[in-house]
């Protein structure tokens, strides 16, 4: 499995919710800071990340993201 977090920006203030809807994001929670949320997601390999990413950013009011792909 790989993990990543998915840093997201969005002026929405129920962004975190509408990320746990997201297949492969097994935890979400609003932040403060220059991002809005964060979500945690799970993957079966590397490739699928671009995947997830792309099913995030098309989430209507997303800005942009950044994602942290966990090294082990």
């Amino acid at each position: 499995m790989v993990r990543a977090i998915i840093l997201v920006k969005s002026p929405k203030k129920l962004i975190a919710a509408r990320l746990r809807k997201v297949n492969s994001v097994y935890d979400s929670f609003p932040t403060s800071g220059q991002f809005d949320a964060v979500a945690i997601i799970e993957v079966e390999e590397l490739g699928k990340i671009r995947d997830v990413t792309n099913q995030i950013q098309k989430i209507n009011g997303v800005e942009r993201t950044e994602t942290m792909v966990e090294v082990q």
